[in-house]
């Protein structure tokens, strides 16, 4: 498998909705890597952009879900229902062929609940001890979803393709970064800029979705009967609304 990443995809969007909130999105995370790499995705947005801080909430809902799908919802759900606000929230994770699909959903919690990212890099090099670098091949998987006080307005998702390396490289990003092989480029996603990861990465190409996302809900636009596919952020993406 090589470095390519997979089309962008959006499903479940429920038709026009008012935009409650005095023109805030409430970025549901408390991660501060994912409010920075957000921040930048979501830039162009007509909307203030707040945290969780910024408003002084102090919540961690259970993701109880056995997908991305099913926590990104449950978190939206839950700070939008605290908030008042629109929220945006993803859940994402790394998915190794080799191990099944592991770590999956428990990506944050697969070394332990208190395992720092250099942590869950040693456990997951060790599960993989004497694979094959050709069959080490894996993806990062990120769905984001949109959800006001009174609803969820759809859902977004991204992948990156590429192999966990057999050493950690590099010094940017955050997770498992450091270990997440691009053949094409033989680089991993720790080893690019920022520009460079957002680009290509799976949360990159779920925020662009949900931007586009945003802007069509934002504008009235989206119906509950159904749409064909529309282009998408970047050339190659796909956002199927409805």
């Amino acid at each position: 498998m090589s470095g390519a990443v997979h089309p962008t995809t959006a499903q479940g969007v429920q038709g026009a909705v008012s935009v409650p909130g005095a023109g805030r999105l409430l970025l549901a995370t408390t991660s501060t890597h994912k409010i920075g790499e957000l921040r930048e995705i979501l830039a162009s947005l007509p909307l203030q952009l707040v945290t969780p801080m910024d408003l002084g909430l102090d919540l961690d809902p259970e993701e109880t879900g056995q997908s991305f799908a099913e926590n990104a919802t449950i978190k939206a759900r839950a700070f939008a229902a605290a908030s008042g606000l629109p929220s945006l929230a993803d859940d994402s994770g790394l998915e190794v062929d080799a191990l099944d699909g592991e770590p999956g959903v428990r990506s944050k919690r697969y070394a332990g609940p208190d395992a720092t990212d250099a942590d869950r890099i040693t456990f997951l090099l060790g599960k993989l001890a004497g694979t094959p670098e050709e069959t080490r091949t894996a993806r990062f998987r990120c769905v984001m979803v949109l959800a006001t006080p009174d609803a969820v307005v759809g859902e977004v998702q991204g992948t990156c393709e590429g192999r966990i390396a057999l050493a950690p490289r590099g010094a940017n990003g955050f997770g498992y970064d450091p270990v997440f092989l691009l053949p094409d480029r033989g680089q991993t996603m720790a080893e690019l800029s920022s520009e460079e990861k957002h680009a290509i990465s799976h949360r990159g190409r779920a925020g662009r979705a949900a931007r586009a996302l945003i802007e069509l809900w934002l504008a009235g636009t989206l119906s509950p009967s159904g749409r064909p596919a529309m282009r998408g952020p970047r050339a190659g993406a796909r956002v199927a609304l409805g």
